[in-house]
Order: C-alpha cells, then structure tokens, then sequence
C-alpha cells in the first residue's frame, strides 16, 4: 500500500513521540527515527527541517490534543463541583491515554536547559488565567470553597499527572501495576473524593 505524504508524517510523529519520551531530546536521532518509520533520514527532513523542528511539532501536537479536550470538557450550566470533577475525570483521561506526553512533559519540567518549556508555559497561559477566573467565580458565589485559585490549578494538574509520571515509584509502595485499569480507576477516584472534600461546600 502506497502511503500519502500525510500518512509519512503521522508516522513520523508517532515514533519520534516514542523515541523522545523513552530517551529525551538529546539521546534521539533523526536516523533512529527514520529507522522506525521505515524510511531514510532526507524523507524526515522533507517534513521537518530539523530535529529540533520535528521535536516541537511532536510537543504541539499533543498539546492540541490537551487543549481539545479540556475545552471540550467546560460543559454549559455546569457549575460549581460538578464542573471542576468534570475536568478532572478529563485530565485523567488524557494522561492515562498518552503516556508518552506524560514523560516528555516530566522531562520538559525537569530540564533546566529544556528547549520548550517556556513556550508551553506560554501556551498554557490563557487556559490558566480562563481557569482561575472560572474558580474565583465560583468561589464568590459560594459554590467551592476559597482556595488561591491558581493553587488550586496546580494542586489538580500534579495530582493528576505526578502518579503516572512517577509510576516506577509508585510501584515500590503498591501492590501491583500501578498502570493497571483498576490501579487507575483506583488513583482517579481517590484524587477526586479528596478534592470534592477540599473544595465542595458542605
């Protein structure tokens, strides 16, 4: 079968989001790459300039897909718990589903000299500040407890992303495979009734 330049580009970026996860930006070559795709090094710079290129399109690509479905998760008439344990349940969906995004972001956040963090940062900017609004809203009118709301931002995204991040740890004081469905599921429900407890009015 024939593949379009699109199908080559995919592939392209489904192994380099593999190779950059398990080996960081600087242990990746455009010919390890190419090697997986099943292709010749010239064909990935047909797409990418450069592995540089090639690594910030891997990172947005993933983040779009973020972005997707947290916007996609602010429901309308929702307010208060609901809406808050609605975006959780998202965020857990979406690292448990890519777990590669979870290593690069740890590798991202890690990195003193990271090539993109400050990007993502900026990236995040406006989905933090929509947040934080939202939450100092609701707060005001009483329907979650007053917290700082980009605390509060914080505290959700690293319960919900530093368990997957730090499986191989986690699997030290657990029984069993972290990763597991019912490992998850385990996690998930337990991250969210301690924050409805937080933050939920009585």
């Amino acid at each position: 079968m024939t593949r379009t330049p699109n199908d080559t580009k995919a592939l392209i970026l489904k192994a380099a989001l593999k190779r950059f996860a398990d080996h960081g930006y600087a242990g990746v070559s455009l010919s390890e790459i190419a090697e997986d795709v099943g292709i010749k090094k010239p064909s990935i710079l047909h797409h990418f300039s450069s592995k540089e290129a090639l690594y910030r399109a891997v990172i947005l690509d993933e983040f779009s897909d973020w972005v997707f479905l947290m916007t996609d998760a602010i429901g309308d008439n929702i307010n208060g718990w609901d809406q808050v344990e609605k975006l959780l349940r998202a965020a857990f969906t979406f690292f448990e589903q890519h777990p590669y995004f979870v290593r690069i972001a740890r590798r991202e956040a890690l990195d003193p000299e990271s090539l993109f963090s400050s990007e993502l940062g900026t990236a995040l900017g406006p989905l933090v500040d929509q947040g934080s609004a939202y939450l100092q809203s609701e707060m005001e009118q009483g329907r979650l407890k007053t917290y700082d709301p980009r605390q509060l931002l914080i505290t959700g995204y690293g319960a919900s992303l530093s368990y997957l991040s730090d499986a191989s740890l986690v699997r030290a004081v657990i029984d069993g495979d972290p990763l597991s469905k019912a490992a998850l599921e385990t996690r998930r429900e337990h991250v969210i009734a301690i924050l409805k407890e937080a933050v939920a009015p009585n």
